[in-house]
């Protein structure tokens, strides 16, 4: 099969259109035929060998996947041949940049019908982490998660998973505030933020006070500023490094680092959501398998809105 290969880490040039082995189907696994590979920046950390997992090489990058199940395991019951799906895969047993992917089938979901592929594959990451960050991460007491009628602020809200994090936040009830630049306010405002604050021309802890929730997408500075305006007992999440405990502490504020992790369940229900119209996601670019230094390096520069993702078949 054709994919994309990392021989050794380095910039977007590492990233090599090959031929590359058929992936092994293991009783628990699903053999995927994909469609379209979404493009993240933890894609990005792998290739240049800082994403703080072993990886051996050479290896296909890409956890995001949506196409069709072409064989499964003996163990597994829940999908049949021919079944389109979406989900997250672990890229140090198999990467979507490929024609065909091996994926433990608690890693998959039915693919939303009401949207395409290439669609799909921009879902997984940024949906999963957002449904973690606000109803699962750790709130400081067992069970506890975002209730209505909450403020949250969310930074970068318009990049692939500040947008699931926003329309997620509404559904659940909250008062949403979102971080974004200029050219992407009118966004953010046709997903149902609250209030936006364009990070280009005002400073938000100049404008934002006591919110409940401040979830962080974009570190250093931001967050360091964002224990400034989290109220006491509330909460600053972040996937981009842990929060300063003892300064939360001192502020009675609690703090958490999330890593997402796959979830067949919720894919489903970020499925049922997107089907029903509540949620939706935003495609920037799409480029060919063979084109994946070129989505790397758009990436790369930042300020991109919702995802990238690579059209396979």
């Amino acid at each position: 099969m054709k994919a994309i290969r990392i021989h050794a880490h380095g910039g977007p040039d590492v990233l090599s259109y090959e031929d590359a082995p058929e992936p092994r189907v293991g009783a628990d696994d699903v053999l995927v035929q994909v469609r379209a590979a979404g493009v993240n920046p933890r894609d990005i950390d792998v290739r240049e060998g800082k994403s703080g997992r072993d990886f051996a090489l050479p290896i296909v990058p890409g956890c995001d996947v949506s196409g069709v199940v072409l064989e499964h395991g003996a163990q597994v019951t829940r999908f049949m041949t021919g079944d389109e799906v979406y989900g997250r895969a672990d890229m140090v047993r198999s990467g979507c940049y490929a024609e065909r992917v091996a994926i433990r089938a608690t890693e998959l979901a039915k693919k939303p019908s009401s949207i395409d592929h290439v669609t799909a594959a921009a879902v997984p990451t940024g949906g999963l982490t957002a449904w973690q960050l606000l109803f699962d991460a750790p709130r400081g007491f067992k069970g506890a998660s975002l209730r209505a009628g909450e403020t949250v602020l969310v930074h970068a809200a318009a990049g692939g998973v500040g947008c699931f994090v926003v329309q997620l936040a509404k559904w659940r009830g909250a008062r949403v505030i979102g971080t974004c630049s200029t050219e992407h306010v009118e966004y953010l405002r046709s997903i149902g933020a609250d209030d936006i604050i364009d990070r280009t021309r005002v400073r938000f802890d100049d404008v934002v006070r006591d919110v409940d929730v401040v979830v962080d997408l974009v570190g250093d500075d931001t967050q360091r500023r964002s224990m400034h305006v989290v109220r006491k007992g509330g909460v600053l999440l972040s996937t981009v490094s842990p929060p300063d405990e003892v300064e939360g502490a001192a502020r009675g504020v609690r703090t958490a680092f999330l890593t997402v992790q796959p979830s067949a369940l919720q894919l489903d229900d970020l499925a049922m959501l997107i089907d029903g119209g509540t949620v939706r996601t935003e495609v920037s670019r799409v480029f060919p398998l063979d084109a994946a230094r070129e989505a790397h390096e758009l990436l790369a520069k930042g300020h991109v809105r919702g995802k990238i993702v690579l059209k396979v078949l």
